[in-house]
This record gives structure tokens, sequence and C-alpha cells, in this order.
């Protein structure tokens, strides 16, 4: 294949990124990290922040995993500031399944508190991706101060990047089990028990914890 076929095939795969049609787009994002180009770099990000279709924009992380980090992730990073809430999600996930711990100082505690959920739960797996190594009991203390947060989805991806940290979570947890509001007690106690028993499911361990959270103790107390 020539050069000047191969620039036009990779063209033809980045305007397809545009098409009204999610198929086209997802396949136009399969090509363009089949045949990783730097010069399309730009175009994945934009295309990321707007585009609708959740397995198409999974495309397109893929496809960015594919170049070079030394290129995308300052680009990345730019995006985890836009005011765009899609923009700041998309660029937290793909910033996680990079792994390129140069991306952690951008893993702020603004970031990880951010007002949207969905950025929120970006940015709680990207630092537990991220997190040097002996910085996780202050990750921990920052992530358990979002306990009680948001509905069953939210709180269960908040247990599971604190689970991911592992038993340096537990001092956090404790303090929180004694908080005023029920949700963080019922929240941190559900957490916990899916530490010590991870195939005890989310919905159980919640229902446990609001009995629990009810009847005033805690395991602490029993």
């Amino acid at each position: 294949m020539t050069m000047a076929k191969q620039d036009t095939d990779a063209m033809r795969a980045v305007q397809g990124l545009a098409d009204s049609r999610s198929a086209v787009r997802l396949r136009a994002a399969l090509a363009v990290g089949t045949t990783p180009d730097p010069r399309f770099v730009d175009t994945l990000i934009e295309r990321c922040a707007i585009e609708p279709e959740f397995y198409v924009r999974e495309m397109l992380t893929w496809a960015l995993t594919r170049h070079s980090a030394s290129l995308t992730v300052p680009e990345l990073i730019d995006e985890v500031r836009s005011e765009r809430t899609q923009a700041r999600s998309q660029a937290l996930h793909t910033l996680s399944k990079i792994g390129d711990r140069r991306a952690w100082p951008a893993i702020t505690r603004a970031v990880l508190s951010d007002a949207d959920d969905e950025v929120a739960r970006s940015a709680w797996r990207a630092a537990v991706a991220l997190v040097p190594e002996g910085e996780e009991p202050e990750l921990a203390a920052v992530l358990s101060a979002q306990l009680g947060r948001g509905e069953r989805e939210t709180q269960l991806s908040l247990s599971r990047a604190l689970i991911a940290l592992g038993e340096v979570i537990l001092p956090t947890l404790r303090a929180a089990m004694t908080d005023l509001d029920p949700r963080v007690r019922a929240h941190a106690i559900a957490t916990e028990r899916l530490l010590r028993d991870p195939d005890a499911g989310f919905e159980f361990a919640i229902e446990e914890a609001k009995r629990i959270v009810v009847l005033g103790r805690t395991d602490q107390e029993e």
C-alpha cells in the first residue's frame, strides 16, 4: 500500500468519526486506533467530549490508548479542566486506562469531588489507577469524604474505588461509621462489609448496613 493510499484511508476514517451513524463512527474509531497516527489525537479527544454513544466512546478511548502517552496525556490533562462535563469524565476515564502516573497531579481534591456524579466516578477510578505508592491513605481519606453521596450506582462506584485501595481504608471507614449522617454511616458500613466479603453484593451490604444504622450499632459495638 502506498503512503498516499494510507493517508487517504486515514483521512476517511477520521471523517467517519463525525458521521451521523453510530456504526460508522465505531468503525472509524477502530480504524484510527488500529493504525495510530499522532495527527489525529486532537480529533479523537475532541470527539470524546461530544460522542453520545457509550460504546463508541469506549472505542475512542481504546484508540487513544494506542497512541503515545507523551502525546495523549498532556492533552487529556487539559480536558480534565474543561467546562464540559463529558469532556472531563471521558478524559479521566481514558487516563485511567492509559495508566501513566504523570497524570496524577491532575487528580486534585476538586476533581475528586466534582459536582457531576459521572465526572466524580471517573475521577475515583482514575485516582485508584494512578495513585503513587505511599499516597493511598491520603487518597482514602479524600474519597471517604464522599461517602453517602448520590444514588446506588454512584455509591457502588465509590465503594469499589475505596476497596481497590485495600485495608488502608479501614481507619477512615471506621471514622465514617460514627458520622452524624445516617447515609454516610450506612455507606461506610456497607463498604467495610464488601471489603471483608467481596461476594456479598452491594445491594445486600447496603441493606444490611441500613438495618445496623437503625439499630444504632456497628461491628465495633458487637
